[in-house]
C-alpha cells in the first residue's frame, strides 16, 4: 500500500484480522469488509461498479480504517474508513460510514460527514447497514439534493454485500484459490449472529395504520408521512426479496426502475406514493436473466392480497385461441395449479378474460371467444392473506414465501415465444438457352 492521501492525517489500513476492542462491532465488520474490498479484485470490483466506478486491472485500491482528515478536524469527526482507488490520472475517493444490529445512521451524522467530504476534497460518502435501498444510489435516509453537491451519496446494505460475496464464489468468478478462502471466511463471519447481520424483517406501524385506513373507507394521501413511510418500507422489504432471488437463483436479479427515477430517489417516492394512493396498491418488477419476461409484484391494500405475475406473447403461427392456450399449457402441464390462474389479452378494446390454470388443464375450450385470437397471456399467482396481510412480521413471511414459489411453478417453466427461422423454398422459372430448357433455382424466405 501506498503512503496515505495528503488529506489523512491518521488512519490504519484495514485489516483482515482487525486488533479492536470487544465493543467495536462495527469497526470490526468495517474493517474485514475493507480488506476483502482491497486483496479480493473481483468482489471490490462488483461493489465499486454498482456505484458507477469502473476499476480497471491497472487501478490500485486502498482501504483505510479510523481515520482522521486534515480539513474539518476540529469537530471530532472520525469516520469508520476511506476508499481509495488510485488510477494514475485522477484518484478517487469514499468515506465510509458502518452500522450493525439495530443502529441506524443518523440524518445529522450522515450531513456531517457529507460536509466533512467536502472539506478534505472526497468524492463520496458511502454507508453501510442492515437499512436496505432500492438502488446503491438512493439512500434509506431522506437529504436534500442541494447537499450533495460536489458529492455523491450511496448506500450498502450488509446482505447486499453478503449476496455479491455469495454470487461470486457460487459462480466459480474469483480466479485466485487463495481470494476465494478469503471470501468465503468473511461471508461465513458475516452469517453468523454475532456480526450483527439481518433481513428486513417487518414491516413499520405505519403499515397497520395505513390498512385500517383503506378499509374504512378513507382516501389516502401522497403527501401523507404514513403513506411514504410504508412505501419506503416497501422499497426495503423489495430489495431484501431481490436479494433472496439472486441467491436462490444465483443470477443478477434487478429491480427494474425507470431511467428518471434511478437517477431521482426524490421523484420515484413521490411518483409512487401518489401512485399508492390513487390505486391503493405498491408494485414491484424484477428482471431475471433469461426469464421469458420480467416478474411483476403487487400488494393490494383494498383486497389485502399480493399477486406475482409474468407475462408473454401468444405464438402467432398458432391460428387459434385453443392453439395458442394449448402452447402455454404444455409448459405448465407439471405445475400445481393452486392459486394460478392465466389472463387471456384480446385485440381490441374488448376486456381481458381469465380462468384457473386447473380448469384450463380440464377443459381448454372455456378460453375461446368466438371471432377473437388471444393475443398474449399473463399468468398470475395469487394470494388471499386476510389477517396476515396486517401483521407486520407475517406479511414478509408470507411474501418472501410466495415469490419463490410463483418463480418455482411459473417462472422457470415459461418460455418466451421466438418465431422460427424463415425456410428456405425453391421457386421454378422457366428460361431457354441454345434452344434447351434450363431450371432457374431462386432462394427466397417462405411466404414471399
Amino acid at each position: 500500500m501506498g503512503e496515505r492521501p495528503e488529506y489523512v492525517i491518521q488512519g490504519e489500513p484495514a485489516r483482515l484480522f482487525p486488533v479492536l476492542s470487544e465493543s467495536s462491532k462495527e469497526g470490526r465488520t468495517l474493517s474485514i469488509l475493507l480488506a476483502c474490498i482491497q486483496s479480493v479484485d473481483e468482489f471490490g470490483r462488483s461493489l465499486l461498479a454498482d456505484l458507477g466506478l469502473r476499476v480497471g486491472v491497472r487501478a490500485r485500491l486502498e482501504t483505510y480504517t479510523e481515520v482522521v482528515l486534515k480539513n474539518g478536524n476540529d469537530k471530532k469527526l472520525r469516520p469508520d474508513g476511506l476508499i481509495v482507488v488510485r488510477t494514475g490520472q485522477k484518484d478517487w475517493s469514499a468515506l465510509v460510514e458502518a452500522k450493525v444490529g439495530n443502529n441506524e445512521i443518523s440524518k445529522e451524522q450522515l450531513l456531517s460527514y457529507i460536509e466533512l467530504a467536502k472539506l478534505n476534497g472526497i468524492d463520496a460518502v458511502i454507508t453501510v447497514s442492515n437499512q436496505f435501498a432500492p438502488l446503491p444510489s438512493h439512500h434509506p435516509v431522506d437529504v436534500n439534493a442541494s447537499s450533495l453537491k460536489k458529492v455523491q451519496l450511496f448506500h450498502w446494505s450488509w446482505k447486499y454485500i453478503e449476496t455479491i460475496g455469495t454470487l461470486l464464489i457460487n459462480r466459480d468468478e474469483v480466479a485466485d484459490s487463495d481470494h476465494v478462502y478469503i471470501l468465503s471466511e468473511m461471508m461465513r463471519f458475516l452469517e453468523h449472529k454475532s456480526a450483527g447481520v439481518q433481513s428486513f424483517d417487518q414491516m413499520p406501524a405505519e403499515w397497520s395504520t395505513v390498512l385500517d385506513f383503506v378499509h374504512s373507507g378513507g382516501r389516502l394521501s401522497a403527501r401523507s408521512t404514513d403513506v411514504q413511510s410504508v412505501v419506503g418500507a416497501w422499497y426495503q422489504e423489495v430489495r431484501d426479496l431481490c436479494l433472496i432471488l439472486c441467491r436462490r437463483l444465483e443470477e443478477n436479479v434487478e429491480i427494474r426502475v425507470s431511467r428518471a427515477h434511478a437517477s431521482d430517489s426524490g421523484e420515484r417516492l413521490k411518483h409512487d406514493c401518489e401512485k399508492f394512493a390513487e390505486t391503493q396498491t405498491l408494485t414491484a418488477e424484477f428482471s431475471i436473466p433469461n426469464a421469458a419476461s420480467n416478474l411483476n409484484l403487487v400488494a393490494d391494500f383494498a383486497k389485502r392480497s399480493i399477486s406475482a405475475s409474468m407475462r408473454v406473447a401468444a405464438p402467432s403461427d398458432k391460428k387459434t385461441t385453443k392453439a395458442r392456450v394449448s402452447w402455454l399449457l404444455r409448459q405448465l402441464k407439471s405445475s400445481t395449479p393452486d392459486n394460478v390462474y392465466v389472463r387471456l389479452i384480446w385485440p381490441g378494446r374488448g376486456a381481458n378474460t381469465q380462468h384457473s390454470l386447473k380448469a384450463l388443464l380440464d377443459d381448454q375450450a372455456i378460453a375461446e371467444m368466438p371471432g377473437k385470437v388471444a393475443t398474449s397471456f399473463e399468468i398470475l399467482y395469487v394470494r388471499d392473506l386476510a389477517g396476515q396481510f396486517s401483521r407486520r412480521k407475517a406479511f414478509i413471511v408470507e411474501l418472501e414465501k410466495a415469490v419463490p414459489e410463483f418463480y418455482a411453478q411459473v417462472g422457470e417453466k415459461l418460455k418466451a415465444w421466438q418465431a422460427p427461422a424463415p425456410k428456405l423454398v425453391a421457386e421454378k422459372n422457366s428460361s431457354h438457352t441454345d434452344g434447351g430448357e434450363e431450371e432457374e433455382i431462386r432462394l427466397s424466405p417462405a411466404g414471399d
